[in-house]
C-alpha cells in the first residue's frame, strides 16, 4: 500500500476505490457545511474516527503524534487504517498537511504500521509525500461493483 516515499502507481484497486470514496464522502459533507480541516483514520465509506483540526487549539509535533496514536487505538480495525485530512481549498501543500503528516508518520512508525496518508478536497486527493494525486470534475456515486 504505502511506504516512506508515499503512494506510487499502480494503486491496488481496493485502495483506489477507498480513496475515491473519501473524496465522495467529503464532497457530500462539504455541501452541507463549511468546515475546519478534519483528520480521519479508518476506512473511507466504512468505519472511521475523526479529529477536527481547530486553528485556535495549539498543537505541536508530539501532541499531533499522540492524537494520531489515540485514533489508531480507537479505530481498532483489522488491517492497516488509512489516514486522510479533509479540508477546503486546492490540493497544493499547506502547513496543516505537513504538520499532520509528521504526526501520522511518527505514530504509525511507533506502532509498526505502514502509513497511507492523503489530503482530500471535494474534487480529489493528493499524497503530499509522492505528489501522486487523482481528481474529478464532478463526483458521483457509482453503481455497486464499478
Amino acid at each position: 500500500m504505502g511506504h516512506e516515499a508515499g503512494l506510487v502507481e499502480p494503486l491496488a484497486t481496493p485502495l483506489r476505490r477507498a480513496l475515491r470514496q473519501a473524496v465522495l464522502d467529503h464532497a457530500v459533507a462539504e455541501r452541507r457545511q463549511t468546515h475546519l480541516p478534519i483528520l480521519h483514520l479508518g476506512l473511507p465509506g466504512g468505519r472511521d474516527v475523526v479529529h477536527p483540526v481547530r486553528q485556535d487549539e495549539p498543537t505541536d509535533h508530539s501532541l499531533r503524534s499522540d492524537i494520531v496514536a489515540a485514533l489508531v487505538r480507537r479505530a481498532a480495525l483489522a488491517g492497516t487504517p488509512l489516514v486522510w485530512l479533509t479540508r477546503p481549498g486546492e490540493l497544493v501543500d499547506q502547513d496543516v498537511d505537513a504538520a499532520w503528516l509528521g504526526g501520522a508518520r511518527q505514530a504509525f512508525g511507533e506502532a509498526g504500521l505502514p502509513l497511507v496518508y492523503v489530503v482530500v478536497n471535494r474534487h480529489g486527493w493528493r499524497d503530499p509525500r509522492s505528489g501522486l494525486q487523482m481528481s474529478w470534475v464532478r463526483m458521483r456515486r457509482r453503481s455497486p461493483g464499478t
